[in-house]
């Protein structure tokens, strides 16, 4: 077995909290980053902030992918990155897709998010991101 194959690949959540019913940007994502060699793990729509952060631990990810087009991000991420913290797993990657306003970027950062993705990013542009960002 090559070194390559020996190496675990990058594990990520990509979650869609939240009663958004729209997951077709999620499922776009979800595909690049399997593409790009990524372990992805869909929790499908409607998750709470605890059912999201229960399949980070369980599936011992290294990434969480949170999609939200409801407008609900500044009630959802800080749940979810402080029950993250509660459960050791603070060092997880947070990333944020969706229609989030521009405003809302500087504190969904503060509280801890890696980056923000609006509109417009490019799937290359989420792989390359989580690729620098997490050691498998």
């Amino acid at each position: 077995m090559s070194s390559s194959a020996a190496q675990r690949k990058i594990r990520v959540v990509v979650a869609k909290p939240g009663l958004d019913g729209h997951d077709r940007g999620a499922k776009i994502i979800a595909r690049a980053l399997r593409d790009a060699g990524m372990e992805v793990i869909y929790t499908g729509l409607h998750q709470t902030a605890e059912q999201i952060v229960e399949t980070v631990i369980q599936e011992d990810a290294d990434a969480v992918g949170l999609s939200i087009l409801s407008g609900a991000h500044m009630t959802l991420v800080p749940k979810i990155v402080e029950l993250l913290g509660e459960q050791e797993a603070g060092d997880v990657l947070v990333t944020v897709g969706g229609t989030i306003p521009s405003e809302d970027v500087p504190q969904l950062k503060e509280l801890g998010v890696a980056e923000v993705f609006t509109p417009g990013a490019s799937t290359q542009e989420i792989v390359d991101f989580i690729s620098q960002r997490v050691e498998p």
